[in-house]
């Protein structure tokens, strides 16, 4: 009797051992507490501004940096391309819907074609209401997406591109710590996203007067004059030229032609200038960007909200002798591409092979949301763990903004094709490049001596090569639906 007493015993405290340890801790129940998401987006700007892609910067963004320390930063994430003009318009498309750039509503092509499109519902607004979230967004008004803009909660957006408080960047950091103080206020428990969007460091540059004097910078005005060279202004980028060896293929674009303090201009005077301009307007981002930060931390949410820091495009700000967003160099295509959050390794840098419709994906993955139907990018969060080191190893961009069928790019390991197919056959041009071996794209105009350094195109070693990536580009064009056809391409069949 004692015997089976004893038995009883340890039985029932084996029992109840066992629930103990299954009994989630108030830690583990706070870790499955839905995530928050603050996805900051700022307007035009290339990668290689940051310290955190080129060391050599003098730009200083001590925010965006800790979260590089404290995330993961890709190397390989970039916007697919457009077939406008306004290379935001697309883009912020592909963002907000996951699709890819010829499958975008078309207000993407056609800004004034603001009708209903079913892939409304399909957007970040949309999912993220439907999931239980509450949602906000603070961004520009224009070159965007105004069927999926609408799907937010709260919506305050204006173009912001002043340099005081009221007429930049700060304006949109306001918006959003008045939405977290109200919050806070309802003590509001419900998750959060919040879609913090820029109007800068887009042209005009109109930074304020203590950053320009910082970068060397003037908000230069007169055509008919130069603006002061100053030693506070950032260097020449490392491929800089005085002129495009050939036409873009956009006749009369804006961004190349007519933005204020640049014009036609690509003097040293110039373009230091407007890269001051440029790092003024960053450098005021990154500390409007710290103000929330530092709200989140205070209300106990940032440890439990992830952060994603990215551009809607590159820029070329002097680079190749051009000035805009429409081309496909590296400095124009890649995006900077920041993401920190619960469960994510601090310190780490990925490849990725990541595009901007690859976000939406992800953001549900990361928030447990199924994923739309209607979504056609690739969710890397299998990136973000450790499992794997790319998404996809075949990256496809786009320019058809001016004169059609316009500019074609392929990436494959460190191969990379570009194609210019424009003014009706005026400007056929290929350029083949290494960029483990000239990461650059320094063209023969850069006159470097390293036969790797330079465009090689031309060049019988590699012939092999260029066909190759000519029949992977024709690959690539016909996964993604392109309905044109550069001039040594087989027709479309009808």
């Amino acid at each position: 009797m004692i015997k089976k007493t004893s038995l009883l015993l340890v039985s029932i405290f084996i029992i109840v051992s066992v629930g103990c340890a299954n009994k989630p801790s108030q830690k583990e129940i706070k870790e499955k507490k839905q995530p928050n998401f603050l996805f900051v987006l700022v307007d035009d700007q290339s990668p290689f501004d940051l310290k955190t892609y080129d060391p050599n910067s003098i730009l200083e963004t001590p925010n965006i940096d800790r979260l590089a320390s404290e995330g993961i930063v890709f190397e390989s994430a970039r916007h697919m391309g457009s077939m406008n003009g306004a290379v935001c318009t697309p883009s912020r498309h592909m963002i907000m819907s996951g699709r890819t750039v010829w499958h975008l509503p078309r207000s993407a092509e056609f800004q004034k074609d603001t009708l209903y499109n079913e892939i409304d519902d399909q957007t970040i607004g949309a999912v993220f209401n439907r999931a239980g979230y509450k949602t906000m967004r603070t961004c520009k008004k224009g070159n965007s997406y105004p069927g999926a803009n609408r799907q937010f909660t709260v919506v305050k957006d204006a173009t912001k591109r002043g340099g005081t408080e009221e007429s930049g960047s700060a304006w949109h950091s306001k918006q959003v710590l008045d939405y977290l103080a109200d919050r806070e206020q309802g003590k509001e428990k419900d998750p959060f996203f919040i879609y913090f969007g820029f109007s800068h460091p887009h042209d005009t540059r109109n930074g304020t007067p203590e950053l320009l004097e910082k970068y060397g910078a003037v908000n230069h005005k007169d055509e008919n004059s130069l603006p002061p060279a100053n030693p506070k202004q950032p260097q020449l980028q490392d491929n800089y030229l005085l002129k495009h060896p050939f036409h873009h293929g956009h006749p009369e674009l804006r961004d190349e032609e007519r933005v204020s303090g640049v014009w036609k201009n690509r003097d040293e005077n110039t373009i230091r200038n407007e890269l001051g301009r440029e790092y003024a307007c960053s450098e005021n981002i990154d500390i409007q960007l710290g103000k929330v930060l530092k709200k989140l931390e205070a209300m106990g949410e940032l440890d439990n909200t992830y952060i994603i820091y990215t551009a809607d495009h590159g820029m070329a700000i002097g680079r190749h002798g051009l000035q805009g967003k429409q081309n496909l160099y590296e400095h124009t295509w890649r995006v900077p591409f920041i993401i920190k959050g619960p469960g994510i390794e601090a310190g780490k840098r990925k490849k990725g092979n990541i595009y901007l419709l690859d976000v939406l994906p992800t953001l549900c993955d990361l928030a447990g949301i199924e994923i739309p139907k209607t979504v056609e990018g690739k969710s890397f969060v299998p990136v973000l763990k450790g499992e794997k080191e790319v998404v996809r190893d075949v990256m496809y961009g786009v320019y058809a903004g001016g004169t059609k069928p316009g500019m074609r790019t392929v990436k494959k390991g460190d191969w990379k094709l570009i194609k210019y197919d424009v003014l009706d056959g005026k400007v056929r041009e290929t350029q083949l490049f290494n960029l483990k071996e000239n990461p650059n794209e320094y063209l023969p105009e850069h006159g470097k001596a390293s036969e790797m350094e330079t465009d090689l195109a031309e060049n019988p070693k590699y012939a092999k090569k260029l066909a190759e990536m000519e029949a992977l580009l024709l690959q690539q064009m016909e996964a993604h639906d392109d309905p044109y056809r550069l001039w040594n391409q087989p027709k479309i069949n009808n």
